[in-house]
Formats: structure tokens, C-alpha cells, sequence
């Protein structure tokens, strides 16, 4: 800027050398040595005040980007705008002062105080701001100093960054309090510590759909590879998928050809795979992976005259030696023991007959061997393993829950519990309680058909799905001592639920009987991020 008002014309008319002189001194101060060229100095913004290297900025509707290089201390006061964006001062870079005053901040970026590696002193006081984004900090290794005071800081997995920010961080900051959530309500940010948020959610997001029906699904593992295998009533057949390490699916495995299929089976004796395949039709019968030929051979035909209407199978293993149980459904039939002997499986023993059992529960209750038989006439039976006699007595039944379709049990700490599955009424979660199952939980199920309990490493959840709406995922709240609701999930009248794990990844696979089968894979999401 030339001063041309304060120089004197020579006899000419034009400055005098005194006047010329001054032009020059007055030009060069305008300029700044930038790559060995002299550029001209940017002026102080409108709406700004600027001294040798101090800039005061009030009611200015953005952050200027022109400001005098000398620049070491910058304040914003009563700002017209609402979003400090990202590179806001990189024209700045040698400020050690950054001031905000009783503005009101909606956003600002994380990367807003990009390019100030000489920042010592920001004070965001009395802005208004609720939250900040994470790595707000990041680069500003100079910084020894921040106030945060007078804001309404939301003290939610969002900041939980700053808390341990607050601990790992040289700077100091003044006592700031939380104005929310409730449970923090009040409190000091600065007494917070980062293991006490809860930031950690899941979810099971839809993975692969498949293209059949089933009734039931069973995840197992042999020779340390994984498979599941799906029930199929109306295609009449067992449907072995496995996984491919390479395309990350769900492959077709092989199949064993049945009629009216309600179960498939696993188990593994000896390294031995067999599969004990339950039919409303033609009988049920048991299947032996023949490793030679890489296929299933029938290998023996269960009772006919015992099961006549297989609903459920359960394998299970007591002093080293195999068994299983099939709940027998119809009038004449009767729920029925296995044990393997070497070369088959033969009748180990009998329960109760003409019961109408739908489902059976093998679980231990105080480190012995027990059964729960679900039946559509009487409430469920628990019987528990005779040592001397070798053979399952009938030890109790659970009060007041007539009508039980199924009943699966699961472990929390040390604490057993059982979820109850009724058709119509409320299906139950129970807990035992040293002498019997007492009542924690009922969950309102019209139409339901399966309420499984499922463990995915430290979540414990419980599935409950229905004919007649969305099946309802949920989830064990340590604290509370119960479910609590975690997400809907659209399958169409599921009957089944198995859990499988491979490649460090976990997936949940779904039967349904009126739609496709689907797989879901589960995601940890933490939501401080």
C-alpha cells in the first residue's frame, strides 16, 4: 500500500526523492521472501483487527484464510459461523494461541486444526458444542493447553476418545463436566476412564442367502474341517454345505437322499462321522461317511415300532461311551435311548411311552447327566442319569408350563439357565436354582416354534423366532440379569438355529420352513470408532 497522502510533490509535480524513498519503504514492509520471491503480504481480513502478530476476529461469517505471516495469535469471538471445516488454518501455520468465544458450533471437522504443529494454547470454551470428532488432536504434538469449560459435552462412546486422549496426552485441561448421558450426567470428564464405556454392539448382517426350505440346521466339525447340514422335509433330503477358504461361501458338500427329512444328525465317534437321519416316513435310519469311497452308506435302520414320528434328535456322551435320544412325537411311539457298542447303535432304554414327546435337552444340572423331554401333553420332564443302573430315572417336572414345544438350555457364569418355547402364551427364560428352575424372564411368542439360546464368544443371546412376525434376536445384559432386545432378523417361520465358527469369522445359520434358509454372519461394531 503506497501512502501517498503524506509525501510532497517536487517541482514537477511529482514526489520528491524523500517521497520516493518512503513509497519504497512502505512497499517493501507489504512484502514477504517466499522460495527466494518477494511476495506481497496478505492484509488484515475485513471484520478483523490485527497488531504486529496478534488477529482479533468478531462476527466474521468464516475463517479467513489471508492473514498476516507473522501471525502467532488468533481469537474468534461471536462468530457468524456454525462449522470450523477441515484446513481452516493451514495458511496459519505458526500459531501458538487459538481462541474461540461464545460461539456456536454445529460441526467440527477432524482435521479443522490441520497444519498447526506449533499450536500451544486452543481454548473451544463456551461454544456450545456437545461432542468432537476423534483425532482433533492429532498432530498438534506442541499443545499444552486446552479449555473445553462452559460446553454441554454428551459423555457417549463419541468422546470416548477424549477420555483416553485425557490420560495419554501431556496437555492440561481445566474441570470440565459431562451434561449427558444420564449415568454420567454431572460428572467429571476428567475422573472418566476409558474401560468404563460400554462401547462394544453386534449385529448379525445377512451373509448368503441359500435356495431351499428346511427344518432343522446343525453346525459340526470333522477331520478340522467345518459343516453344516440342513434338513430338507419336502425335498427329502440332507444337504451337507461346507466352507470355501477361497470364495469366503458356503459351498454344496454332498447330500443324503431320504424322504420327509425332519433331522440330520451328526456325530463323531472315534474320527468317524455318522448321521442319524430322522423321517415322518419310511422310517428313520443311520449313515456312515465311508472315507474310501468320499460318500454316506446306510449303514443300520432304527425301530420302526418305537419311533413312528421323530421330532428331535440329541447326541451326547456319558463316561467315554456314545448315545443318542430321539423325541418320538406320535401316540404309540416312545422317546428312545441309543448307545453305540462298537459296531452300531442299539436300544439302551426306553422312556416314557405315549407322551407326544416334540423336543429333548441334554444338559448336566450339578456336574450330572440329565434329560428334558418338552411334550405337547404334559409339562416338561427332567430325568437324571442312574450311575449304578446305567439308566435315566425320572427325577421331576417344571411347574406350570403346560404346552412346551422345546426346551434348550445355556451356561452364564457358572449360573444354568433354559429357555422354554411355546406356541401360544408366553415362552419363558428360567434359571436353577440349586433345587429347581424358578421363572426370570417371559417373552410374549405367538406362533413360535423355536426360542434358542446361542453363544458367539462372550455374547450370549437368545433367538426367538415366530410364524406370524420378524424373529427377535436378544441379548444378555450382564448387569440386569436378563434379555434385552438387540435387532429383528426377516426369516419366514424358522424352526432352527446353529452356530459356526471358521476362519476367525462366526456365522449363524438359519432353517425356515415356508422360505430360504439363510446364513448371517456376526459383527462386533464398535461404536466409538
Amino acid at each position: 500500500m503506497f501512502l501517498r497522502a503524506s509525501l510532497k510533490p517536487g517541482a514537477s509535480g511529482q514526489p520528491g526523492w524523500r517521497g520516493w524513498r518512503l513509497m519504497v519503504w512502505v512497499a517493501a514492509a507489504s512484502l514477504v521472501l517466499i522460495d527466494g520471491r518477494r511476495v506481497k503480504q496478505p492484509r488484515c481480513p475485513a471484520g478483523c483487527t490485527c497488531t504486529k502478530d496478534n488477529a482479533l476476529c468478531e462476527d466474521v461469517r468464516s475463517v479467513p484464510h489471508a492473514f498476516p505471516s507473522d501471525v502467532l495469535s488468533l481469537s474468534f469471538v461471536k462468530s457468524g459461523f456454525s462449522e470450523i471445516t477441515g484446513g481452516s488454518f493451514v495458511h496459519t501455520p505458526h500459531l501458538q494461541l487459538l481462541l474461540f468465544t461464545a460461539n456456536t458450533f454445529d460441526i467440527i471437522d477432524e482435521d479443522a486444526f490441520a497444519g498447526l504443529p506449533h499450536l500451544e494454547y486452543l481454548s473451544l470454551a463456551y461454544n456450545n458444542l456437545d461432542t468432537l470428532p476423534r483425532d482433533v488432536f492429532k498432530g498438534m504434538d506442541a499443545l499444552s493447553k486446552v479449555d473445553l469449560r462452559g460446553n454441554n459435552l454428551i459423555c457417549d462412546c463419541k468422546l470416548k476418545w477424549l477420555v483416553e486422549w485425557m490420560h495419554q496426552t501431556n496437555a492440561t485441561l481445566d474441570q470440565i463436566h459431562c451434561s449427558g448421558p444420564p449415568n454420567y450426567q454431572g460428572r467429571k470428564i476428567n475422573d472418566l476412564l476409558p474401560h468404563s464405556f460400554d462401547c462394544i454392539t453386534t449385529e448379525f448382517a445377512s451373509y448368503q442367502p441359500l435356495k431351499f426350505e428346511s427344518i432343522s440346521v446343525e453346525a459340526f466339525t470333522f477331520v478340522n474341517e467345518q459343516y453344516v447340514v440342513f434338513a430338507q422335509p419336502f425335498a427329502g433330503t440332507c444337504s451337507f454345505l461346507e466352507w470355501d477358504h477361497v470364495e469366503m461361501t458356503f459351498r454344496t458338500y454332498d447330500t443324503i437322499e431320504s424322504t420327509s427329512t425332519v433331522v440330520c444328525k451328526p456325530m463323531v465317534i472315534d474320527h468317524h462321522l455318522f448321521v442319524i437321519v430322522a423321517q415322518l416316513f419310511g422310517g428313520s435310519h443311520i449313515y456312515k461317511r465311508d472315507s474310501s469311497a468320499n460318500k454316506f452308506i446306510k449303514i443300520q435302520d432304527i425301530d420302526i415300532l418305537k419311533i413312528r414320528k421323530p421330532n428331535d434328535i440329541e447326541t451326547f456322551m456319558i463316561n467315554g461311551e456314545s448315545f443318542f435320544v430321539i423325541a418320538d412325537s406320535s401316540k404309540a411311539g416312545s422317546t428312545t435311548v441309543y448307545k453305540w457298542n462298537g459296531n452300531g447303535f442299539y436300544t439302551h432304554q426306553s422312556l416314557h411311552p405315549w407322551y407326544r414327546d416334540t423336543d429333548v435337552e441334554y444338559l448336566e444340572i450339578s456336574n450330572k447327566p440329565h434329560l428334558i423331554l418338552s411334550s405337547s401333553s404334559q409339562r416338561p420332564v427332567v430325568y437324571q442319569w442312574n450311575r449304578s443302573q446305567k439308566k435315566f430315572d425320572r427325577r421331576t417336572d417344571i411347574p406350570d408350563m403346560e404346552d412346551v414345544f422345546s426346551v434348550k438350555h445355556f451356561w452364564v457364569k457358572g449360573d444354568l439357565f433354559i429357555c422354554l418355547t411355546r406356541f401360544i402364551g408366553d415362552s419363558r427364560v428360567m434359571r436353577w436354582d440349586g433345587a429347581m428352575f424358578r421363572e426370570v424372564q417371559t417373552f410374549p411368542s405367538r406362533g413360535s416354534m423355536v426360542f434358542q439360546p446361542v453363544s458367539v464368544s462372550n455374547w450370549q443371546y437368545a433367538i426367538l423366532g415366530s410364524d406370524y412376525s420378524l424373529t427377535q434376536v436378544y441379548q444378555w445384559d450382564t448387569k440386569r440379569g436378563q434379555f434385552i432386545p438387540s435387532q429383528e432378523l426377516n426369516i419366514q417361520a424358522p424352526r432352527s438355529f446353529s452356530v459356526v465358527s471358521v476362519d476367525d469369522r462366526v456365522f449363524l445359520l438359519a432353517s425356515s420352513f415356508k422360505g430360504k434358509s439363510q446364513i448371517f454372519e456376526h459383527h462386533e461394531i464398535d461404536l466409538s470408532d
